[in-house]
């Protein structure tokens, strides 16, 4: 959406929106259109919603349109060649990460489960092969002690949208040359897995305080308690306590030990139930130190 605003608040004109089709949701699982679709619409600006990137009538609409570029920000699909060959000047790519690293569906979750300190975003022409293509621009951020993959991600999206309504322009102008990718540098970051987010207590304490913050907001790093699975949302380290990996403890606080140090549990959350303090689920817990995780 950032990406969408800043082209709305631009002085390049935006023919149209492509977004998915409307889905259903909420109780009655009605129909509801998607907050670009929702915005654009507000803009006045035409929305399409093709079933598929390769429907015809979707292809004949953009040629008729005659964009001179078109701008992809998490689609989702892959796009054929016979679509992106439409616009003159392509498709540019918003991409989450400092290409040629963490090609692929989750460079921001990537990012934080490698322990990095840094990410950024990538301006990219898109080609056939996933993210391969050539480079525009690209800025960098920090990531923080405490980022969440939802934080970074709102923060590059913010990045991204001023990047794009800077560079775009001086690309379809002649001013901005792209430059290819060295591939011989290239990584990748695959979706994440539902066992990826499985936390096993018997890693280190960092590791562990990075896989959750990557895991949120989706699709939550977990563990069982008691058989049933246990959101974890939030993790610091803690001190003066010694307990095996797994071995949990709670009294005013949730703390578990892991392959070095402790780790107290700040926000958790049981199947079916709302998000709560790791207090709060203690104080209901009243089990001893030799309760585990993950067992």
């Amino acid at each position: 959406m950032p990406s969408l605003d800043a082209l709305l608040r631009s002085e390049i004109e935006v023919a149209a929106v492509v977004t998915n089709p409307d889905r259903p949701a909420g109780r009655g699982m009605q129909l509801r259109p998607s907050p670009v679709k929702q915005r654009a619409l507000e803009a006045g600006v035409e929305v399409i919603q093709p079933e598929k990137v390769r429907d015809p009538w979707f292809h004949d609409r953009l040629r008729a349109l005659a964009p001179d570029l078109a701008v992809v920000v998490a689609y989702g699909s892959i796009l054929p060649v016979s679509l992106l060959e439409i616009p003159p000047h392509g498709f540019v790519n918003v991409h989450f990460s400092l290409l040629p690293s963490y090609r692929g569906a989750a460079p921001v979750q990537r990012a934080i489960l490698d322990g990095r300190d840094r990410t950024g975003v990538s301006l990219m022409v898109l080609t056939q092969g996933m993210d391969e293509g050539p480079v525009l621009a690209r800025r960098e951020t920090d990531i923080g002690p405490e980022d969440t993959a939802g934080a970074v991600g709102e923060r590059l999206s913010r990045i991204g949208a001023e990047l794009l309504v800077t560079v775009a322009p001086d690309y379809v102008s002649g001013n901005v040359a792209p430059e290819p990718q060295d591939d011989s540098l290239a990584t990748y970051a695959p979706k994440i897995t539902p066992e990826e987010a499985r936390i096993d207590w018997s890693r280190p304490a960092a590791s562990i305080d990075a896989q959750v913050r990557a895991m949120d907001p989706a699709p939550g790093a977990w563990t069982t308690l008691d058989g049933e699975r246990l959101k974890v949302w939030r993790v610091k380290a803690t001190h003066g306590v010694d307990l095996a990996p797994g071995e949990l403890m709670a009294s005013e606080r949730l703390i578990v030990g892991t392959a070095d140090d402790e780790l107290e549990l700040v926000d958790v959350q049981l199947r079916g139930k709302r998000r709560m303090s790791g207090s709060d689920l203690a104080r209901g817990l009243r089990v001893g130190p030799k309760h585990h995780l993950g067992s």
